[in-house]
């Protein structure tokens, strides 16, 4: 079935009632056209179609990085800009170039943040609360809900991992660590080059 009808794994895998995992087993060596790595290409067409998509996402990048670089004047006319580079300097993720995420226990800081990954993305934003095992999540949920105006039931929650160890302690993240995360690898780019101009500045 899977040379002569050329049936993909899933195929197989409905037919015969078992579990896609073990059907790849069985016929990892007898690749078929658009099925598993490389889908049965030969192995230069399928390594230059890898290097011309990652071309294409590196012009991609780099025309959006040009893009920051030209819109950074006009958007610091607006001096919370200037505030949410910064506080993304000193609080956001940086070692994912498609991803931007950050976080902070501060209402504040989380609220201009979040106002302005709104303004510069169409992409959806997630969010994360990390709690200790003695907070009530459902009020955590409430504040961080009404704070960024999110469904709380949409913010997702992760216990610290030190959290039962940490009873007698006498300070706390009263509201928990909120994290604010968007996926757009273009705005990733746009974000580097809004990095790089204000060190300029402090050069």
């Amino acid at each position: 079935m899977r040379v002569e009808r050329k049936l993909s794994i899933d195929e197989l895998s409905e037919r015969l009632g078992l579990s896609r995992t073990t059907i790849y087993y069985w016929v990892r060596d007898l690749p078929i056209p658009g099925s598993g790595p490389g889908g049965g290409w030969p192995a230069n067409a399928q390594r230059k179609g890898v290097k011309a998509m990652q071309r294409k996402f590196r012009l991609l990048r780099e025309a959006a990085y040009k893009q920051g670089l030209e819109e950074f004047d006009d958007l610091t006319g607006d001096p919370t800009f200037r505030d949410f580079i910064c506080l993304y300097l000193a609080e956001g993720y940086k070692r994912n170039r498609n991803t931007l995420v950050i976080c902070n226990s501060d209402p504040a800081v989380m609220q201009v943040s979040v106002r302005w990954l709104r303004a510069l993305t169409d992409k959806q934003l997630t969010f994360r609360i990390q709690y200790h095992a003695d907070q009530d999540v459902e009020e955590l949920r409430s504040f961080w809900g009404r704070m960024l105006d999110v469904p709380p039931s949409s913010i997702k929650l992760q216990r610290k991992s030190n959290s039962s160890q940490l009873k007698g302690r006498t300070w706390r993240s009263v509201h928990g660590v909120l994290s604010a995360n968007v996926n757009d690898t273009l705005l990733r780019a746009r974000m580097q080059a809004w990095m790089d101009r204000i060190r300029e500045d402090w050069q």
